[in-house]
C-alpha cells in the first residue's frame, strides 16, 4: 500500500500566482496548492514528546501561592504547554491540562463550564470538592470528574496544601464554538445530597430502579485510588501482562460500560519491577502521570523520558512509546480516544518501532 500523499507537487509559474492573488481578494483559494497538508498519509502534529518534573511544578506553584489567591485567580493554576503549542494553552493538540494549588483554608469559588474536567490529585489529601450537590472529599491517586455544566467548587480544610492534575477539553469546545460559563456569585454551593451519595447509589454494580441515564458523563464522580489500587493488585495474581501495556485498566461509565466521560478516556495500568513495554502507538495523543515508581519512556525515535512519582509526559498521536518500570509503577493517563472511536478515526499500532 503507498504511503505517498494525496496531492502531487504543483510548481508556480507567474500566471497561476497572480490567479491566486486575484481569487484571494474573493475570499477563494485552490486547493491544489494545500491538499498535501490538509490529508497526510500519517498523523502530523505540533505536539511533541514533553515531560514535566514535579518537582519544579511544585516550586513554581508554591511561589504562586505566595503571590495570588486562589479566590482571586478564581483557578490558580500553572498551565501545562505543550513546547510545539506554546501560547496555546495545550498540553496536546485537543486537550488541555494544568496543576492546581489549593492551600490550606482556601476555596476555590463555584461556577461551571460547558467543558468536561477530570482532577487527577498528585499530592495531599483531606481537601473537597463538590459537583452539583455533593462533596466529595479527595486523596491522593483519586481521580474525580467534573461534567459540562455542572456547578463545582474546591476547598481545603487540611493543614497541608494539595495539588492536582485538571485535564479538560477545552480546545476541543473552543474549535467547536461551542462554549459557555457561568459563576454562581458564591464561594461554595448549597449541599444537597450527603457525602458519598454517588457512589452509594451507582458505584456497587446496581443503579436505582428509577435511574434514567442521561448524557455521556458517569453518574459516579469520584473514583478512589484505594479501589483502584486493589483491583490492580489483585488482577496482577491471576492476569497475564499485556506485552504493550503491563496491567491496564479503564475508568468507565456504570450506565453503559463506556468511557467515565464522553470526550477523555482516562486509564490506569501497573508495570511491576523490571518490566519493559514492547513498542505501542496510537492515533490518541496520551497524557501520562506515574503516581507510584520510577522509570522510563522511549517516544518516538530519539526521546527518552525518566520519570518519578507525580511527573507528567506527553506521547503524541502516532507516537511509538515503549516503558519500562525500576521498581513497581502505576500510571494514570488520559487521552482523546473516546471521540477517535466516536468518529471511527482511532488506529492502534501493537508492532515493533
Amino acid at each position: 500500500m503507498s504511503n505517498q500523499s494525496v496531492g502531487t507537487t504543483i510548481s508556480e509559474t507567474p500566471e497561476r500566482e497572480s490567479f491566486y492573488a486575484r481569487i484571494g481578494q474573493k475570499n477563494l483559494a485552490p486547493l491544489w496548492t494545500s491538499l498535501n497538508d490538509l490529508i497526510t498519509p500519517e498523523p502530523r502534529s505540533k505536539c511533541m514528546p514533553a515531560h514535566w518534573r514535579f518537582s519544579d511544578v511544585r516550586a513554581a506553584m508554591m511561589e504562586a501561592g505566595d503571590i495570588i489567591t486562589a479566590k482571586e485567580a478564581e483557578r490558580r493554576v500553572l498551565v501545562l504547554e505543550n513546547p510545539g503549542l506554546r501560547g496555546e494553552s495545550k498540553i496536546t493538540t485537543d486537550l488541555y491540562a494544568g496543576v492546581q494549588l489549593v492551600l490550606p483554608g482556601e476555596v476555590a469559588p463555584a461556577h461551571r463550564h460547558a467543558q468536561t474536567a477530570l482532577r487527577f490529585v498528585m499530592e495531599g489529601g483531606g481537601a473537597h470538592t463538590s459537583v452539583n450537590g455533593e462533596r466529595t472529599i479527595m486523596n491522593e491517586g483519586d481521580f474525580i470528574i467534573t461534567p459540562p455544566m455542572a456547578w463545582h467548587d474546591h476547598g481545603n480544610e487540611s493543614d497541608r496544601p494539595i495539588f492536582w492534575l485538571d485535564g479538560l477539553d477545552i480546545p476541543m469546545v473552543q474549535f467547536l464554538d461551542a462554549s459557555f460559563a457561568e459563576h454562581l456569585g458564591e464561594d461554595e454551593q448549597p449541599i444537597t445530597r450527603p457525602v458519598g451519595d454517588s457512589d452509594v447509589r451507582y458505584g456497587a454494580n446496581l443503579l436505582p430502579i428509577d435511574h434514567r441515564p442521561g448524557g455521556g458523563t458517569s453518574p459516579i464522580f469520584n473514583y478512589p485510588y484505594a479501589r483502584t489500587r486493589e483491583a490492580l493488585e489483585r488482577m496482577r495474581r491471576a492476569n497475564a501482562w499485556d506485552p504493550c501495556h503491563g496491567l491496564k485498566m479503564r475508568y468507565v461509565n456504570p450506565n453503559n460500560g463506556k468511557y467515565a466521560m464522553a470526550t477523555m478516556a482516562t486509564f490506569m495500568q501497573l508495570l511491576p519491577q523490571g518490566f519493559s513495554t514492547t513498542s505501542y502507538r496510537s492515533t490518541d495523543a496520551t497524557v501520562f502521570v506515574p503516581i507510584e515508581g520510577r522509570g522510563r519512556s522511549w517516544i518516538g525515535s530519539d526521546v527518552v523520558v525518566e520519570w518519578g512519582k507525580r511527573d507528567i509526559f506527553v506521547v503524541p498521536s502516532w507516537h511509538h512509546v515503549r516503558h519500562e518500570a525500576d521498581e513497581d509503577s502505576v500510571l494514570f493517563s488520559f487521552s482523546d480516544r473516546p471521540v477517535h472511536e466516536a468518529l471511527y478515526l482511532f488506529r492502534e499500532d501493537r508492532g515493533v518501532a
